[in-house]
């Protein structure tokens, strides 16, 4: 049995102004996807994720969070949706004026009632969960890249969120850490039982963590192909997705999709 659709999107079309960016878009994520929004620069996947977590209102179409239509709700109602999605952005957005400790601890803070005792046993076992044990009281500025993209996670689930959003999560990473962020995405997926939404280009993670995707193409404004990655790279007659999909030539898979990686517990950098 298939698991049940959580984010329904239909018929969807983005727009700034009158310039059409996409139009019907048609896809379903199922809970425990990782799903992959990808496709040539400029189509408007980071768009996409805006449109998904809140911040950019359809022209047209509907997304619906399980029987809820989104833009349709109450802002009571939207804002209890939201709160049940952890987000990680490309720049990773920590608050250069506080501790790892504090960023993790804000969304605790400002969305929960629990005793400062409590949140900060909740913010060691976040850091931990993404290898920053021992680094709760360092500043973004004294971390590097990898481990300020691993604190801003620990940040989005926080609050043990139903869906996590990630938008270019292994952008400016080398490739090590990049795989490390990999595997811990997928260990993420299976001990919060969530459903992760990614955009991305990169292509070891595309093929090492993605069970779905769409990809969306910048001439033709629509979605062009969906499906798990492996079965597009193997059967799609779709040019522009078939030379996406193997840039740089043939391309050695480290993570077949049925196959987890080995748990790894991430290194400093």
């Amino acid at each position: 049995m298939q698991p049940q659709p959580l984010i329904t999107v239909s018929n969807l079309t983005m727009a700034y102004g009158s310039f059409i960016l996409q139009r019907d878009l048609n896809f379903t994520i199922r809970q425990g996807d990782i799903f992959i929004i990808m496709g040539d620069s400029g189509c408007g996947k980071s768009t996409l994720l805006r449109h998904m977590i809140g911040l950019k209102e359809p022209a047209a179409g509907s997304i619906h969070f399980h029987d809820t239509n989104f833009w349709n709700a109450s802002e009571g109602q939207r804002n209890q949706i939201m709160r049940q999605c952890g987000i990680l952005y490309q720049s990773s957005a920590l608050f250069s004026s506080m501790t790892l400790a504090e960023n993790v601890a804000l969304p605790l803070r400002q969305n929960s009632d629990l005793a400062p005792n409590e949140i900060a046993e909740l913010v060691s076992l976040k850091l931990r969960l993404v290898g920053l044990a021992g680094f709760d009281q360092f500043y973004p500025s004294e971390i590097s890249g990898g481990m300020k993209k691993r604190a801003a996670l620990a940040r989005a689930i926080a609050l043990d969120p139903e869906i996590l959003f990630f938008d270019e999560p292994s952008a400016g990473l080398d490739p090590i850490s990049a795989s490390l962020l990999d595997n811990l995405i997928l260990e993420l997926r299976d001990s919060l039982n969530a459903t992760i939404i990614i955009v991305t280009h990169e292509l070891a993670s595309i093929f090492a963590i993605g069970n779905n995707s769409i990809f969306l193409d910048s001439d033709s404004r629509t979605m062009i192909a969906s499906g798990p990655p492996q079965t597009l790279l193997q059967t799609t007659k779709i040019h522009k997705v078939k030379q996406f999909l193997t840039r740089g030539g043939t391309l050695q898979n480290p993570f077949p999709i049925s196959q987890k990686p080995d748990k790894e517990t991430p290194s400093h950098e």
